[in-house]
């Protein structure tokens, strides 16, 4: 499998979105996710990633689209991170934030992750942006859903430079797997000045 990425950007994005949609329901139906998506909720959630500071790197074997990393300023999130940013030292406007790193499965542990962040991170330092963040899902060492083989990125995140924010998490609802409702997630941010 010989797989490329790209940056894509403006119209080129706008064009990508669908396929960072479907790869979105399909990969985040795993732990430690368990989202059981739907494409107008991902319609209206990828409307951020329209905004001129915006990027999407896609993973491409071929023509097909195997993966995909977004990432937007943090201002483009205002609503949804302003609580969790309130009181901090790193102006929101200075804060590039990468959201998903998405990527089907038979394609991991070949260097993918890396590539998503290095361009990721260009991208928000050509932006004059200062730092770059990103989220993690919390959810419970116990959890009945969680495999028993499961690693966390924690160490890969850290190799890069990246650091979890004490005390600084955003909340999301989401439809887990098997459920009928939509439940509040807490989701673990992480920074590093780039």
């Amino acid at each position: 499998m010989t797989v490329s990425t790209k940056v894509l950007t403006g119209a080129d994005l706008a064009a990508a979105l669908d396929d960072v949609a479907r790869l979105r329901i399909s990969v985040f139906r795993d732990w430690p996710y368990l989202y059981d998506g739907d494409e107008d909720y991902e319609r209206d959630y990828l409307k951020a990633y329209q905004s001129p500071g915006a990027v999407v790197v896609a993973a491409c074997d071929g023509d097909r689209v195997v993966g995909a990393a977004t990432g937007a300023p943090m201002s483009d999130h205002a609503s949804d991170f302003a609580e969790a940013f309130a009181g901090r030292p790193e102006p929101m406007s200075s804060i590039f934030y990468c959201a998903e790193s998405i990527l089907l499965p038979e394609y991991r542990g070949q260097g993918i992750g890396h590539a998503f962040f290095d361009a990721r991170e260009a991208h928000a330092r050509a932006l004059g942006m200062r730092y770059c963040a990103f989220c993690s899902v919390i959810r419970p060492q116990d959890h009945p859903a969680r495999p028993a083989d499961y690693r966390p990125l924690d160490g890969f995140w850290r190799k890069r430079g990246y650091a979890p924010l004490e005390g600084v998490q955003a909340r999301f609802s989401w439809k887990d797997v098997g459920q009928r409702e939509e439940t509040e997630k807490h989701l673990q941010f992480w920074i590093r000045e780039i």
